[in-house]
């Protein structure tokens, strides 16, 4: 369950990106996110992930209250939130199936299983082969795949994703649309910004605009 109440969001003295936004998303939903660039999806997102606390109001997610959660204690919750970002946030450091096992290793799964499960999420998104390479030696429609098999691996109760889509072809698109689904299928509650509106007609259950920072429940396509 995703839940806000009277939330607003600021950056210092500045205009509100968010603004008293109210709407709930309950479990098993497949929900997409449209509205023009500028609009606060990638805040909302991030709010959700618990990134970032929001400026007033209350934001449950997953039986927790994100915004009366210590900052140290919010990376425990974000175990069971799956979160992928434009910016992909991969580490250049080590290869890719290590960026893949870093949720596993947080959560301290042996390292067998943990091996096993990365790689299924690697051959899911269609990188099989591939766990040996850098990030950096990845196109960048592969470095998108790659953070959103480490989102996966951890197999989320809810996932996120902002514009997951946007930097591959159509037939990757479609693929990663049906991993995304595939999950849903089994319960995992999945919000997603897109623009496209292709995919909103295929995939979402509900789609939620968001437009000057305020929320308007619209039926089918936004």
């Amino acid at each position: 369950m995703i839940e806000f109440q009277h939330v607003f969001k600021s950056y210092g003295r500045g205009r509100n990106i968010l603004a008293d936004i109210n709407f709930r998303i309950e479990p098993g939903e497949f929900v997409f996110v449209s509205g023009p660039s500028g609009a606060g999806k990638s805040t909302l997102l991030k709010l959700i992930g618990g990134l970032e606390p929001p400026s007033r109001g209350s934001v449950h997610v997953n039986g927790h209250r994100i915004d009366r959660t210590p900052t140290r204690a919010r990376p425990y919750l974000r175990r069971a939130v799956g979160v992928i970002l434009q910016d992909t946030h991969l580490l250049f450091d080590r290869n890719a199936m290590a960026n893949v096992l870093l949720p596993l290793d947080v959560i301290g799964l042996g390292s067998r299983q943990a091996g096993n499960r990365a790689r299924a999420a690697m051959e899911k998104v269609g990188l099989a082969g591939k766990e040996d390479l850098n990030p950096i030696e990845m196109s960048g429609g592969e470095q998108q795949r790659l953070a959103i098999a480490r989102a996966i691996v951890n197999r989320p109760a809810i996932l996120i994703a902002d514009e997951p889509t946007a930097n591959l072809d159509h037939d990757s698109g479609r693929r990663i649309m049906e991993v995304f689904r595939d999950f849903n299928r089994v319960g995992v509650t999945t919000l997603i910004a897109s623009h496209d509106k292709a995919l909103m007609a295929s995939y979402a259950s509900r789609t939620l605009r968001i437009n000057a920072g305020r929320f308007t429940d619209v039926p089918g396509v936004a």
